[in-house]
This record gives C-alpha cells, structure tokens and sequence, in this order.
C-alpha cells in the first residue's frame, strides 16, 4: 500500500523583549541560575501578572507579516498540567481566542511554490529549564526561562514532505529575523521547532494517528527525525500494527526517533479563562501602525532585487538571506558600484574572509561605502582584481580605507606602457624555448608570460596592457 504524509508544525519563537512576559524580570540568557526570578515568574501564591505591551506589538507584527488575521478581542487562558518545570502546575496560553489567526506563508521547493496555512500564533510564557547531572542521579529547576515570552506559530497539516518542513521554517525563521522580533538562536532555544507527524494511504482522506518530535536543536535535524518517523510509521501499519498518539525524541547520534510520553490532548490540559489578566483590544489604529512600520519582507525584496538589478534568482536568494546581508549590498550598489561585481565580492571574497573568522556581516570591519571605495579602484584602473584581493584582506582586518591602504603599501597600478614594454622585453629576452613555442603555435604560452610580467611588477601592472604588450611584442 502506499502512504502519504500529512505534517504540522508548531513553533515556539521567543520575542526578543527586554523584560518577561507577565513581569519586569530580565530576559538575559546568559545570566546565573535563578537570578533573573520574582514572586510572578517563580508561581508564588498571590502574585500578579502583567502583560508586556511590547509583546503584544512584535507577536502582531509576526502575526502580520504572516497574514495573518489579527484579533480585536483576545485572552490569556490557563493550561493546567503538573510537571516541575512549572511551579504554579499552570501554563499562562491562549487557547479559544489566539491574537493571530488564518494566515499563511508561501514556500519554495524545487521549483514549485506552495501556501502553507497558518492556522495561529499565540501568545504564551515559556517555562522553567531542568537540568539532570549525566550519572549523577541529581535533577535542578532554573527558573530563569519561566516566563520568557514565546510566541507559538501553528500551521495547518499542509506539510507532506521532510523538504518541505525544512523550507517552511527557513522561511519562518528569515522572516522574522528580518522584522527584529526574535534573534531566532536556536542553540539558546529562542526558536524551538516541533513537527506532528502522521501517514494514511493514499486517496484516504481521514488523518492518521499522529506523533510529535519534541527537542530537536537544528532545521536539518527536524527534517531527518520527520523522514525517519514516515518511514518508521509506515512500515509499524505494514507489519500489522497501530501507530500510538505519543510524544518523541530525536537522537542525532543513532538517527532516529524514541518515544517519550503519551502525548495529551486539549481537553487533558482543562484550558479555562485567566482571571488574572484583562483581555487584549486591538483597535484599527493599533494595527494600522504596526502595519507601517513592517520592514520589506523578504520575498518582496527578492523579486524588487531581481527586476532592478538582472542578477539570477540564486545570487538574490544568497544576498538577501539575511537583512544584515541584504542592506549591505544596497548600500555598496547605492554607491555607484555595479550589481554584479557587488554580488560576486560580496558573496566570494569577502564571505570567505567571514566565514574563516566566524563572523557576520554587520560584525566586519569592512563598511559598505569603503568596499564600493575598492571596486572603484578597480574600475578606474588604480588597482587591478588581483591586488584588491589583498587590500580587501588588509581592510578586513585593520578596518583602514582602501586608498589608505593602497597608498601606504605603494599598490598602485602600473599603467605606464614604457615602463610595462621594458619589462616585457627583459622576460621575452630570458625566455627564449617560450618564445619558440608561441612563434610555432602554442597560444596558451602567453599565460606565462603574463605571470612572469605579474611576478616582476609584484602584481602591479595592468593586465590588460600587459596581454596587449606582449602579443605585439611576440607578433613583431
């Protein structure tokens, strides 16, 4: 029989406000054990929460740049269940009436376009992080991540390949970098993603029973775990057996999924209204606002960059990966240098000298106008490609201008053709076996004397007259 796989997934993004959800604790990741606590954050009887404005505003700006519908009236709700990483034995959710609703994101894959639903994003507080001693038998609670805001985004099952989950969240997680909602770490788990996963015969349309793959710390991770669990789910159905409605693991080493737990549904968690907290109204002008203050979005950026500029849909894909990424080749383009040679040292050279550094681009020393400083150089024949190689490498680590650079390490082009002829004549003169060979056909000889040229003038002159220079030379 043959199966087909139906996915959802629910993603657990952690806004980057300054303080918590329902308190004034700091959100510093770094920070000790149980430092960053209150009475709210550590379920003490009595205490009251406060919902953070500044949550409200960026889950809006998510909700919106996915299309979403936003709420005008929305609630906190309590999600009972005891475990201890939750003191107060509740969850602070929302369950009937999330902020966000009926959206949607368009994803790509080979080729193909596909909308994925978003069926909402609500607002939650994350909870306590427990810590186990490997073969010590001890067990600790760090409240310091209970309260922390999250937003969970939920889609619809319109998922049906592991290639499809991995493009869906990279997606996701670009998006929202590019609005400065979250910093989307997924190794401090600001950006947590759970895959439910299920197959049923093809043509069927009921849904099968579902598992969902919890604590998996990478994309292409979810996207192993979700292929090994269809396979793992359709060869239980065609052994005869019954897939169980469970929570499960992923083991990076061993590749594949463990069962965990039973996974509950809604009505085990006994959601009921927080009487705590005064219902979210968000007006027209509320939203309004939000929505002007959206940064371009990827995909509309992509498609402006490939009118504008002619380059290939990949090379746009690379550049505006990141908004970091994207600004920084505006900038160099905006300063008069050509699109293509931008892409190509930005994407080639300097990404080299990034990635050998383990930096990002905002990081480099490098600034956009001192790179479009540069390729200028090489335009109007001051330096030639190969020399700006090693200014770029001595501005990537000093910070100085390239004309400063040039200047103090005496870089300038030789364009003199006299004084190119000379050294011509010297190299024709000591290579003389070479000179036969080009005299009796060998065209490609000409590439070493190029290189001698470039040798002798420490890769000061300019190519260009270089080749002229010599051709005359060896024709005459």
């Amino acid at each position: 029989m043959e199966y087909e796989a139906v996915i959802g997934m629910e993603v657990h993004v952690q806004m980057n406000t300054r303080s918590k959800v329902f308190c004034g604790c700091s959100t510093n990741f770094h920070a000790p054990p149980n430092t960053n606590v209150c009475p709210v954050c550590l379920g003490m009887p009595g205490a009251m929460p406060v919902l953070n404005r500044e949550m409200v505003t960026k889950s809006t700006m998510a909700g919106l740049a996915l299309n979403c519908t936003i709420s005008r009236w929305s609630k906190q709700d309590r999600k009972n269940y005891f475990y201890p990483d939750q003191a107060k034995n509740y969850q602070i959710s929302q369950y009937d009436l999330p902020l966000c609703h009926d959206g949607n994101l368009e994803i790509e894959v080979n080729g193909v376009k596909k909308d994925i639903g978003i069926t909402r994003a609500h607002m939650e507080e994350d909870t306590a992080r427990n810590t186990h001693t490997i073969g010590g038998g001890q067990s600790g609670v760090d409240f310091n991540r209970a309260g922390m805001p999250l937003l969970e985004i939920v889609t619809e099952p319109d998922i049906t390949s592991s290639d499809e989950a991995f493009a869906y969240l990279t997606s996701l997680k670009q998006i929202l970098a590019y609005l400065n909602v979250s910093d989307c770490n997924m190794e401090e788990g600001s950006l947590r993603a759970e895959a439910n996963i299920s197959v049923r015969p093809k043509g069927q349309k009921e849904f099968g029973t579902k598992t969902e793959v919890k604590n998996v710390a990478s994309f292409s991770g979810t996207a192993k775990a979700i292929e090994y669990e269809i396979k793992r789910q359709i060869k239980v159905l065609n052994d005869g057996g019954e897939i169980i409605q469970e929570t499960r693991g992923w083991d990076a080493d061993k590749n594949r999924t463990f069962s965990q737990r039973q996974k509950e549904s809604a009505h085990d968690y006994r959601y009921f209204p927080e009487p705590d907290l005064v219902p979210v109204v968000m007006d027209d002008a509320w939203e309004q606002s939000l929505k002007d203050s959206l940064p371009e979005l990827p995909a509309a950026r992509r498609a402006r960059l490939e009118d504008s500029t002619g380059l290939s849909p990949y090379d746009v894909q690379v550049l505006t990966a990141t908004k970091a990424m994207a600004d920084y080749f505006e900038t160099v383009m905006d300063q008069g240098a050509d699109a293509k040679q931008a892409a190509n040292w930005i994407m080639g050279d300097l990404q080299k000298l990034l990635s050998a550094a383990d930096q990002d681009i905002m990081d480099a020393k490098v600034s956009a106008v001192d790179l479009a400083d540069l390729l200028a150089l090489i335009e109007d024949g001051t330096i030639s490609g190969k020399i700006a190689k090693e200014v770029l490498e001595a501005m990537f680590e000093t910070g100085d201008a390239p004309k400063k650079i040039v200047e103090d390490k005496g870089l300038v082009q030789i364009t003199d053709t006299g004084a190119i002829d000379a050294v011509v004549e010297e190299i024709l003169a000591n290579n003389p076996t070479q000179v036969e060979q080009y005299k009796g056909g060998n065209e490609k000889v000409i590439g070493f004397f190029v290189g001698q040229v470039m040798k002798a003038t420490q890769g000061k002159a300019n190519p260009k007259i270089v080749n002229e220079a010599l051709r005359a030379a060896l024709n005459a």
